[in-house]
């Protein structure tokens, strides 16, 4: 089988076939096109199979990279499958939103020139196969535990812990506010990254498998109708999994910050994707979040910025600008939607910063002043600095908050004041076992670690299903001594 890798020397880097920008403003669907089976065989014969496989390395999930690769380009794609999904719940996931440049590809070992090889499209390439093939099955554990497990969110952290706890023979419940699963995978990010189907598909794939979803379904500190308390959850199962992600959209003040028109970056896209699904909202017919006909600014440099920019190109506004205080190089979101952006015709405006917004009750205008950077803060990031007499202005019927997330104040929230949470609001646990300071109720995820990727929520979310586990062992034993 070696024979068939390390053929970087003789084998073009190529990505799947990607369509034309025109096209793709026309719509919210996927941009890159299906590989077909020669082509992902032959850009997975270009792996190297290194000694040290940084790619692996530098993955959060430490999938087997090297193995699937070298499976796929043996044409054993029900195998290349199995090694895949091994480490990685949801790889038809990660293999179209990871950061890839950032992560596995950006610490490939390829000699410079030869260019990494292309492991997300390899990874999203396996699974759809499998799932065309029927391969990717049911969980259905080999004994049925009696002991039920609470998990608060059904983003991808507990999506994960759901699915590693079921197959361990517990009776899961997901429980989540919102009417359908996924948390930002289906609401916050649009379907030209990642199509709505392939959420549902995983949703049914679920529910086969026999977990529980009660959806719509908040967490506060009394019951109601369309909520039930943290503490009835507690008494009502042996363990909770707090895996809630972080929703509170970072603001930005300076005049004019109140006028109509500045909307935050999480409630335009999840209008454009409810509107997406089929849902009616209002806010969207009236034009409150909807970039149709309009001078759009998106503030902001994340990979959600990029989202909102290309949201709006996609729903005809007249033009598209993303403010970000820091050049093309410090910029933390992808470099390749940055580029993808770029050719929808979305214009960054690079090393500017908002001072204020103009208007007369809705805004007109944006005004900015230009920033240089200056020596590295205490994070090793270049700090910046205003310049002097730079002021502009720019125009602007909707202005997009896309400054990023902090925690929600849960304890308040859910009535629990014991619940420990750090300086930066988010949850306290114990690294090792990640039980918060509440027996039995542990959490995982960006309301532990902060706003991160959907990976890490994966990686997070096993390992504290692992940890869960561990411990209802331990509280099972422990009872069956004292009835001895």
């Amino acid at each position: 089988m070696a024979e068939r890798m390390l053929k970087f020397v003789s084998v073009a880097q190529e990505q799947p076939d990607k369509r034309p920008a025109q096209a793709r403003r026309q719509d919210f669907n996927e941009i890159y096109d299906e590989f077909v089976p020669a082509k992902a065989e032959a850009q997975a014969s270009r792996c190297s199979q290194c000694g040290v496989p940084f790619c692996s390395v530098h993955c959060p999930l430490g999938n087997n990279i090297p193995d699937w690769l070298m499976m796929t380009a043996a044409g054993r794609m029900e195998e290349a499958y199995e090694l895949s999904s091994a480490t990685n719940t949801f790889p038809e996931i990660c293999g179209r939103i990871c950061p890839q440049d950032r992560l596995c590809e950006g610490n490939c070992v390829i000699e410079e020139g030869f260019e990494s090889v292309t492991i997300g499209a390899v990874e999203r390439y396996i699974t759809d196969t499998a799932f065309d093939n029927g391969w990717v099955r049911p969980v259905k554990p080999v004994a049925e535990r009696d002991e039920s497990v609470a998990i608060i969110g059904a983003g991808p952290g507990g999506l994960a812990a759901a699915v590693q706890l079921r197959e361990q023979g517990y009776q899961v419940h997901v429980y989540d506010r919102y009417d359908r699963i996924g948390g930002l995978l289906m609401y916050g990010i649009p379907g030209f990254k990642l199509e709505k189907d392939i959420v549902l598909r995983r949703h049914r794939l679920l529910v086969e498998s026999g977990i529980h979803f009660h959806l719509g379904k908040g967490i506060g500190d009394t019951d109601g109708a369309d909520s039930i308390a943290f503490s009835t959850l507690r008494a009502r199962h042996d363990g909770v999994l707090i895996a809630t992600g972080v929703y509170k959209s970072r603001d930005i003040g300076g005049p004019g910050a109140g006028l109509g028109g500045i909307v935050r970056a999480l409630d335009y896209l999840t209008a454009s994707n409810r509107v997406s699904l089929g849902d009616s909202v209002a806010e969207y017919d009236s034009g409150a979040l909807n970039a149709a006909g309009k001078s759009v600014v998106v503030i902001g440099g994340g990979d959600t910025a990029m989202d909102c920019v290309r949201t709006a190109i996609r729903q005809g506004a007249k033009s598209v600008k993303c403010l970000y205080r820091r050049d093309r190089a410090n910029m933390p979101g992808s470099v390749r939607e940055v580029k993808n952006a770029e050719e929808e015709g979305v214009e960054f405006v690079w090393l500017a910063a908002p001072q204020a917004f103009e208007g007369e009750g809705h805004v007109s205008g944006v005004r900015a002043s230009r920033m240089k950077l200056g020596l590295p803060d205490a994070s090793g990031r270049q700090s910046v600095e205003p310049v002097e007499d730079s002021a502009f202005t720019l125009e602007a019927d909707l202005v997009v908050k896309a400054l990023g997330f902090d925690p929600e104040p849960l304890p308040t929230l859910w009535g629990q004041p014991e619940l420990e949470v750090s300086r930066w609001g988010t949850l306290m646990v114990d690294r090792k076992s990640f039980m918060t300071s509440l027996p039995g109720v542990f959490a995982a995820g960006d309301i532990v670690r902060g706003a991160s990727l959907v990976v890490w929520a994966i990686r997070d979310g096993r390992d504290a299903a692992a940890q869960m586990h561990a411990w209802l062992e331990e509280m099972t034993a422990a009872q069956a001594e004292v009835a001895e």
